[in-house]
């Protein structure tokens, strides 16, 4: 297979993973209960963790052995920053929201609609992510970095296929309708290809900070997790039974970035 057609493959990939994800809400003919939400969503949690730290993380400060005992530096700062451009982001859009005197929201973002976007702001740098694997990919110029930027690819896909339910089975409850928690699933996973194309580019000519990007989304992701997934969680059961699905889904990944 040409460069060009694995990186058609593995961009195409995980945005296939989203919209096949958010169509299991098709399977179910009646409510989800709070117990199967929570295992969804702690599922989804375990996996982005383990992305982030195996196919981020790692290679971030991989990538920074010139740096010495320091090596460290680019993924702490990379990860602050991208926690930070989160929260800054979120209460960007929530002013935005709060400018309109008559706007629904305007004592706060209803819980479906921080979820929706919650998701959707942590495929940014997942896209981001994938999208510089390739690009770094394409400067080395080798098929080896090809197969491991689509394994990273595979890896993130996969776990967008039960982050792509745990978004739109609970939206499909609050909205009363499976289309619309389908197409909240899907357009969730939209930005994914986008941001991957730019992050080809992006890496083109901004390789000499791929470990700072690659921690960046690392952080962001690190914060979804932290601040929405996991709490809605528990919050769904109050029981173990999302702490289960986390490390199931924990190991899961794990197995898959260390064997692939």
């Amino acid at each position: 297979m040409s460069y060009i057609g694995i990186t058609v493959l593995g961009i195409c990939f995980i945005f296939l993973m989203t919209t096949l994800g958010a169509s299991v809400v098709f399977l179910f003919k009646n409510n989800v209960s709070d117990k199967i939400n929570s295992l969804f969503l702690g599922f989804a949690s375990g996996l982005m963790i383990a992305a982030s730290v195996w196919s981020l993380i790692i290679p971030s400060i991989e990538q920074s052995e010139s740096w010495g005992k320091l090596s460290f530096i680019p993924a702490f700062v990379g990860i602050v920053l991208g926690a930070l451009f989160l929260i800054l982001l979120d209460k960007i859009v929530i002013k935005i929201l709060n400018k309109n005197k008559k706007n629904p929201y305007k004592k706060g973002l209803s819980k479906p609609l921080k979820l929706f976007i919650a998701v959707t702001l942590h495929n940014i740098p997942e896209g981001l992510a994938v999208g510089l694997a390739f690009g770094n990919a394409f400067i080395m110029g080798e098929y080896t970095a090809f197969y491991s930027a689509l394994w990273l690819a595979i890896g993130i896909g996969i776990q967008n296929f039960p982050e792509g339910a745990a978004l739109s089975l609970p939206l499909k409850e609050e909205c009363n309708s499976k289309k619309k928690g389908f197409l909240y699933g899907f357009l969730s996973g939209a930005v994914e290809p986008i941001m991957a194309i730019l992050g080809i580019f992006i890496s083109t000519f901004l390789s000499n900070i791929m470990a700072w990007l690659l921690a960046f989304s690392a952080g962001a992701m690190l914060f979804v997790v932290a601040e929405e997934l996991l709490p809605e969680a528990k919050f769904k059961s109050g029981s173990v039974i999302s702490t289960l699905g986390f490390i199931l889904g924990f190991v899961f990944m794990m197995i898959l970035d260390v064997a692939l």
